[in-house]
């Protein structure tokens, strides 16, 4: 009766280990994910909710690199290819972004900076952050509201960065189209 016992103690505790790793598993992405937004860990953007109160003295030149996943009928470039960026100082970037397909399609991006430079960079505002939906043939504007930290002064790491990349890739959307926004609207109203 002592070895029954025995094996169902065991087997419970065996269910359970399984039953808490399954848990930890589903967990593990969006504890990851939170834990790099407030890091900055693995190349991603943190978030601020205003401009930098102070202003540094280095200038550095942020690159931006646009990328369009294969599967979706988008052009996607920067209005401009590059900016000299005080530290502290905020930017506005546009982005040109159409829809080269007969029929409405949606997509969202992904953003990414090198690790480096990640815990520096803040955006304030970011057409990353929602899908995106663009009618047959329409176009938009998408505009980026960042800054970089001028606490990066004091990084022994970032001493000889002269020049960062941010870089965007937009993919075709999972969830179902919607109804067309004028997606110039929305993205002067996020601006503004």
């Amino acid at each position: 009766m002592a070895n029954k016992t025995t094996n169902l103690r065991t087997a419970w505790t065996i269910a359970a280990v399984v039953a808490a790793m399954v848990g930890a598993s589903f967990a593990a992405v969006p504890l990851y994910q939170e834990f790099c937004k407030a890091t900055g860990y693995g190349g991603v953007l943190r978030t601020a909710e205003t401009e930098s109160a102070t202003q540094g003295k280095r200038i550095i030149n942020v690159h931006f690199d646009t990328n369009v996943s294969g599967d979706l009928p988008w052009s996607f470039q920067p209005e401009v290819d590059s900016i000299n960026l005080r530290t502290g100082q905020t930017a506005t970037v546009f982005f040109k972004v159409k829809n080269l397909s007969n029929q409405e399609t949606a997509a969202i991006a992904s953003y990414n900076v090198s690790e480096q430079v990640s815990p520096w960079f803040y955006k304030i505002s970011c057409f990353c952050t929602s899908e995106q939906h663009l009618g047959p043939g329409e176009s938009a504007e998408l505009p980026v509201v960042f800054y970089l930290d001028p606490e990066l002064e004091n990084d022994a790491a970032m001493k000889g960065v002269e020049q960062v990349t941010l870089s965007y890739t937009f993919y075709p959307s999972k969830t179902e189209t919607k109804p067309v926004a004028d997606a110039n609207k929305k993205a002067n109203d996020t601006v503004r």
